[in-house]
Order: structure tokens, then C-alpha cells, then sequence
């Protein structure tokens, strides 16, 4: 008996060099979609996030439905995580459940990069809407 793979993307390879993605500006921030539902059929979403020194953070929210996992590639970025921000150094690992209110930022003097993966995927179909905001609140 076969599984019914009706419901999954194809399982291509992606390979990116860096820097690589669909690329989103919105002024100090960046974000970089590696891979969203159309690759993985809507299993998660990977993306990269550069924050520009001083960036402020893109607004404390949760997901109803939705982890997030963070991985910091670069720099010291502070994450909200509830109501408490840390900061967390390059190689540090933070899992967000469902539910759960949090943000991040870069307040020191140099980039800072972050790994995110948001399961199940989807967040791409937000990131429109995100430009635009950024756009009118620069």
C-alpha cells in the first residue's frame, strides 16, 4: 500500500548561496525566505532574518497555531520571549510554542542574523502585508 502524497510539494533540492531567498526589505530589517509552504507543503516555513544595528523590535505578537524556532547566526539579538527580553548570543537555540507572546531586536552596534523556521509553514503569505506597514511606520 503507497501513502497518498496528493497534499505534499515536491521534495526538490534547494540550495541557496548566501544571501539567497525571496528577499524582504523593511528599512534596518531584512528577511530572507529560504523555503515556505510551496516547497515543503506547508510543513514549515525557513527564513533568515537580518537586523540592522539598532533595530527595534518588529512588534511583540503571538501565533495561535503556529512554533517558531530561532537560531541566532550572528551578532547579539534580544528576544522577547513572554514578558522578558534576553539577549542570546551566535549558536544559541530558542523554541517558541504556539500561544506564546514574543519579539526580537538588535539594540547593539553591529548585524545580527537569525535562523527561523515557523511550523506548520505559511508566514510568507504575511510578509506583504508586513512590508507594507513598515513602509508606513518607517
Amino acid at each position: 500500500m503507497s501513502a497518498d502524497n496528493s497534499n505534499t510539494a515536491p521534495r526538490g533540492v534547494i540550495a541557496l548561496p548566501p544571501g539567497g531567498g525571496r528577499r524582504y526589505e523593511m528599512g534596518k530589517l531584512t528577511a530572507l525566505f529560504k523555503a515556505d509552504e510551496a516547497e515543503t507543503g506547508a510543513a514549515y516555513s525557513v527564513s533568515e532574518w537580518i537586523l540592522q544595528p539598532g533595530q527595534e523590535g518588529v512588534g511583540a505578537h503571538s501565533h495561535a497555531a503556529n512554533d517558531e524556532v530561532f537560531i541566532v547566526l550572528e551578532g547579539t539579538p534580544e528576544l522577547l520571549v513572554g514578558d522578558s527580553w534576553q539577549s542570546y548570543e551566535t549558536g544559541a537555540f530558542l523554541r517558541i510554542p504556539a500561544g506564546v507572546t514574543h519579539d526580537f531586536r538588535n539594540p547593539s552596534g553591529r548585524m545580527a542574523r537569525l535562523l527561523n523556521l515557523y511550523i506548520p509553514g505559511g508566514f510568507e503569505r504575511e510578509m506583504p502585508g508586513i512590508v507594507a506597514w513598515f513602509a508606513k511606520n518607517p
